[in-house]
């Protein structure tokens, strides 16, 4: 990264014209958009909590964490909030290909008056940390150790970060911000949901100074999301469709929470499945082509049992049956 963001919010924003959203805090933001602003979704509808702790974060600097099940919108909200605040964010996500240094930085032989010379070249973490972003690790209880204890390093900073490999100490800009999403809160997973995620050191989780819960929406705010999207459903006849849509999507999640199947629909599926409702003209082949395929075979009978429930008819067996 190359580009310097030595940049300062430069106007106020109210939380309740902004949002939709009771309150009467104001919020630091730019006035210009630069490459790394997100887009802003119009339809998109926030959570009030949810919200306000991430506001709490940009505006008082301070680390926020959000935690949830999959599929529940945890990063979106972030980056959903930054783009209204025209905030340069950055996502990334903690798989295990994300190394110490991929975020630190390392050696590269570079060109310099025709001649080849070893360069340090900072990676994103000590870039970001200098200039004014809204840093987002996804997956955060998924890190590895390595990347971890380089994590701990930022959360313990108190303005300065020491770039040990670079003999240098570089002090944090006065609009950095730091949040991470995770689906557990960090003390590993003991419903076997999340393989792969782990517990992370206490002194670590501590120094997430607000740390909020995102789960699934109630069957009327999520209605207001994917109606928002699908005017043309903003009927009685529509209403009564989606409701059913919304009603197979939180037996799924029940589902998946009591372990009785691996495989969850989130409200972007849900959206998904209307659009393709609209195009097919068919409820459940719409259901086959957007989730059912997606699932392990030995699950999609309870998975059409749900479908069966909300919708008052069987799925054709031909959707269900295992090929062998």
């Amino acid at each position: 990264m190359t580009t310097n963001l030595n940049i300062e919010p430069d106007i106020n924003l109210s939380v309740k014209q902004t949002f939709g959203i009771e309150s009467d805090m104001e919020v630091k933001a730019f006035s210009k958009k630069n490459e790394f602003v997100p887009a802003i979704d119009k339809d998109y509808k926030f959570d009030r909590d949810t919200t306000l702790a991430i506001l709490s974060g940009f505006l008082h600097n301070k680390k926020v964490l959000v935690h949830g099940y999959h599929g529940t919108g945890k990063s979106t909200h972030i980056t959903q909030i930054a783009a209204r605040l025209n905030w340069p964010c950055v996502r990334i996500n903690l798989d295990s290909h994300i190394s110490r240094i991929d975020l630190i930085g390392k050696d590269s032989i570079v060109l310099k008056d025709g001649k080849q010379v070893t360069e340090f070249k900072e990676g994103i973490l000590p870039w970001a940390f200098q200039s004014s972003v809204a840093l987002v690790f996804d997956e955060y209880d998924a890190g590895r150790s390595d990347v971890m204890f380089v994590l701990q390093r930022i959360l313990e900073s108190d303005g300065f970060f020491t770039l040990l490999d670079k003999n240098k100490v570089v002090k944090q800009h006065k609009y950095f911000r730091l949040f991470a999403t995770a689906n557990t809160i960090g003390l590993g997973d003991t419903s076997g949901l999340y393989t792969g995620t782990q517990q992370i050191n206490q002194a670590q989780l501590d120094r997430w100074e607000i740390v909020t819960s995102l789960n699934y929406l109630s069957l009327e705010k999520e209605m207001e999301i994917i109606l928002s999207k699908n005017k043309k459903l903003n009927n009685p006849k529509g209403k009564e469709k989606v409701a059913n849509m919304i009603k197979v999507a939180s037996l799924t999640r029940k589902g998946f929470i009591s372990g009785d199947i691996s495989t969850v629909m989130s409200p972007r599926t849900v959206l998904n499945w209307c659009g393709n409702s609209e195009i097919f003209k068919d409820d459940g082949y719409a259901f086959r082509i957007t989730f059912l395929n997606k699932c392990d075979d030995s699950e999609k009978s309870t998975i059409a049992e749900y479908y069966q429930r909300c919708f008052g008819e069987d799925l054709p067996e031909s959707m269900i049956n295992i090929q062998i």
